[in-house]
């Protein structure tokens, strides 16, 4: 790629970000400057609308506390903090969470240095984007140069087969299947056996979105796991959680029943173009201490970002 074409291609990673989180911005930003007319200083007045806008937000009452005690203390300490200021306070703060959390630390699509195959084990309930996030990671894995097979072991619908092997052939990767009703360890096996002997570099297994219980859930996840690690003994090297952010606190529950049931390790949040909801990427990675590592933020096929925290910052306080 060309330095032109490198930078193209920032600023259309930029633009993107930017709009995705239009709604977000314009939600939390009209009612912190309703909550600040008229007041010069951060008073306990200001902390408490600030609290209000932040829940309301889906940042959750967790963090949101968090993020108010720290801002809280930085008042105290300065003894006068104008509400011009209070932006710049409420980034600085929202930055340090993330990055304490390791949300956001990469900028390119990669995989970890000498894991080949790279597996991904994805998870999530069924209307979350999971498949479609597979398929726009399959994009992005091939057009980094990397040789790339899915598996869809989601076998309990008829239409997360079919649905993935569209994606498949739209990026133009293989996909291993089985069919509907087929046992999902049996595909996931097949798919990283095949995927050592094609000398692929990345593996992407679907699951499936919903099964009767937890202890179903959980059983059938960990059955999975233990047969793909006959051939790759430390596979999966990333178990992907995908979350819809519009859901807002629904993602936070979401999160809750998939890391009880499995060792979930990254996060993708999808729809945040469709939502106001976009404090909920702050939320659920500080609760669980989960990074998030991708976030979708349109529809395209290109709309797969990797998630960097000070790009999402930015774009939130711009």
């Amino acid at each position: 790629m060309g330095l032109f074409s490198f930078f193209s291609k920032k600023k259309e990673s930029k633009d993107d970000l930017d709009k995705g989180l239009e709604k977000t911005k314009t939600s939390v930003f009209s009612k912190l400057s309703k909550a600040i007319i008229g007041k010069s200083k951060v008073d306990d007045e200001v902390l408490d609308n600030l609290e209000e806008i932040l829940i309301t937000s889906d940042v959750g009452v967790e963090t949101t506390l968090k993020i108010v005690k720290r801002i809280e203390d930085r008042v105290a300490c300065d003894k006068y903090v104008g509400t011009s200021e209070l932006n710049q306070i409420l980034k600085e703060e929202i930055a340090a969470l993330l990055q304490e959390n390791e949300s956001g630390d990469g900028t390119t699509f990669d995989i970890e240095p000498g894991k080949k195959p790279y597996v991904i084990m994805v998870v999530g309930v069924n209307g979350v984007g999971k498949t479609t996030t597979i398929g726009k990671l399959a994009y992005n894995f091939k057009n980094a140069n990397k040789k790339v097979l899915l598996g869809a072991s989601d076998t309990f619908r008829a239409a997360a087969v079919e649905q993935l092997k569209i994606w498949a052939e739209r990026v133009g990767v293989p996909v291993v299947q089985q069919g509907m009703g087929a046992d999902p360890a049996s595909v996931a096996f097949d798919t990283v056996k095949s995927a050592v002997a094609q000398n692929a570099d990345v593996v992407i297994i679907d699951t499936a979105g919903r099964l009767h219980n937890k202890a179903n859930l959980m059983r059938e996840l960990t059955k999975i796991k233990s047969v793909m690690q006959k051939v790759v003994p430390d596979a999966p090297h990333e178990v992907l959680l995908v979350l819809d952010a519009s859901t807002g606190q629904n993602a936070i529950e979401q999160a809750k029943q998939f890391t009880a049931a499995t060792e979930v390790n990254a996060l993708a949040l999808t729809k945040l173009d469709g939502t106001a909801k976009g404090g909920v990427v702050i939320g659920i990675s500080d609760q669980f201490r989960i990074p998030v590592k991708y976030i979708g933020v349109g529809e395209g096929i290109d709309h797969l970002q990797v998630f960097d925290r000070k790009a999402f910052v930015d774009s939130l306080f711009e």
